[in-house]
């Protein structure tokens, strides 16, 4: 069922959902996999930001960019090339991607799943009940059984800067759904969107200025973001570390001017504000249930929505998963969650035993401490689990173990002059990985080998008889073990 709301209609489900996106369809999938029936509610586009405005068109705009390095960094393929990005190529790549922001695919795939699909913001008004406003104005009424399921994801944020908001600026949204590249982009942020995009862009012919309070990666490694921003530079961007930024004015030729905290003046023509995320919770109810809105959404290990008292909400009807819970904001991790949460609705409707424990089937174990993230620079930097940092602050007696990825036969075949690091953090205790960090070109598809012995906590000894082949990047294994050994 696709459907506009219509006036007094009344409606029950097992479970109701608000969000479409690929957390709120993760559980639907789960749900009625188990069963049970669903119902989604949707303001937007079903498949969410990732499938239009974050993950899906962005790697698609920085796909062409990393090919065309990764060619120049081979003799043979290097002389073949006979010219640079094809901007409108790349734009007309990355609408396909984001199926022209048409969801009709994602809306079929949700009617062969059997779940329905109602068009609107859903609001929750009382215990189990769901109301939704449709863009007429009508309303529905829908009633749970068993569960509400908030994903509502999040959205930018916007800091408290001066006429930053009246200055109409680029987030996320509009960066990865640009029609056109500016020539002069200012990005106020040094995370992994502001990273991402700056690399992007300057392939892509805009002269880049990144505006960077806290460190570009900080949350990294220290060489990940050491390591990005050389690459960054050598691209023609200006990476201003330590900077301040006090007020922001669009002109009326369009003209951005920024000001910074020392005096300086910069210009650009379009700003891209890439400095964090705050949850979409402001309009959905919470009121209703003693909670804030627009607060991020305490939730138990089964995802319950959690109330003042540390108690599940209602008795545990609630349930939030993905970006408005703030445990891993990350779209693979809110799909991890929902398969989490769509098991134990189902569980806990048909009177089955729940699998709490660590590692269970019904909990989110791994976003404690086994979180994978790839940041798609030049060079990626690919993570699981702690830094050396986290992990000493978590209490471990740690033992961290870098290794020069370029100095690896694999790397050297792979490109010339490749450039890269990786870290192992090993809990001496446990005698096993507790976190480990790539950087270099192409380490995205390593990543999963390192997020398995981090999940796994296989021991050392036994990681020894994982022999990597020759000669391939993945060789840094063995590298990394033997300088553990010595």
């Amino acid at each position: 069922m696709d459907t506009d709301t219509d006036t007094g209609t009344d409606t029950t489900y097992d479970v109701i959902i608000i969000g479409a996106g690929p957390v709120g369809e993760n559980v639907a999938d789960r749900v009625r996999q188990g069963g049970l029936s669903a119902a989604v509610v949707e303001r937007e586009l079903v498949g969410g930001e990732c499938s239009y405005w974050a993950c899906i068109p962005t790697k698609a705009l920085l796909r062409s960019g990393a090919a065309l390095r990764a060619a120049r960094q081979v003799p043979g393929a290097r002389e073949a090339l006979t010219g640079s990005l094809d901007v409108a190529a790349v734009l007309r790549r990355r609408d396909d991607f984001a199926s022209h922001w048409n969801d009709q695919s994602q809306v079929s795939w949700l009617g062969q799943a059997g779940v329905s699909l109602y068009r609107g913001r859903g609001r929750i008004t009382s215990t189990r009940v769901v109301e939704v406003t449709g863009g007429n104005g009508a309303t529905t009424v829908l009633n749970a059984r068993h569960a509400v399921v908030i994903a509502t994801g999040s959205g930018a944020l916007i800091p408290d800067v001066a006429g930053l908001r009246e200055a109409d600026p680029w987030t996320n949204r509009e960066a990865a759904a640009a029609a056109a590249v500016p020539g002069r982009l200012a990005i106020l942020g040094g995370g992994a969107v502001a990273s991402e995009m700056a690399t992007a862009f300057a392939e892509l012919g805009a002269s880049v200025t990144m505006l960077v309070r806290d460190g570009v990666l900080p949350r990294a490694e220290p060489f990940a973001g050491d390591l990005v921003v050389d690459s960054l530079r050598d691209a023609g961007v200006s990476v201003r570390l330590g900077t301040e930024t006090t007020s922001v004015q669009r002109g009326p030729d369009r003209t951005v001017h920024i000001g910074l905290a020392d005096g300086e003046q910069i210009e650009a023509d379009e700003i891209l504000v890439a400095a964090g995320r705050v949850p979409r919770t402001q309009d959905i109810g919470l009121d209703t249930v003693g909670l804030t809105p627009g607060a991020r959404l305490e939730v138990d290990d089964t995802l319950r929505v959690l109330a003042a008292d540390g108690a599940p909400v209602g008795g545990g009807w609630l349930y939030a998963a993905g970006d408005v819970n703030g445990r891993a904001l990350l779209t693979h991790q809110g799909k991890y969650q929902a398969r989490a949460v769509g098991d134990v609705i189902v569980a806990r409707a048909k009177g089955e035993p729940v699998q709490d424990g660590r590692w269970g089937r019904h909990v989110a174990t791994a976003d404690q401490r086994a979180v994978p993230q790839v940041v798609f620079t030049d060079p990626e930097i690919a993570s699981v689990g702690l830094t050396a940092a986290a992990a000493a602050a978590a209490g471990l007696r740690i033992r961290v173990v870098d290794q020069d990825l370029g100095a690896v036969q694999g790397s050297t075949l792979h490109a010339d002059g490749y450039r890269g690091q990786a870290r192992m953090v090993v809990d001496e205790e446990r005698q096993v990985i507790v976190g480990f960090t790539l950087a270099g070109p192409d380490v995205a598809e390593l990543l999963h080998a390192a997020t398995i012995a981090v999940v796994g906590e296989v021991p050392l000894d036994r990681l020894w008889h994982a022999i990597p082949a020759f000669p391939t990047i993945s060789e840094v294994w063995l590298r990394l073990l033997e300088a553990y050994g010595r």
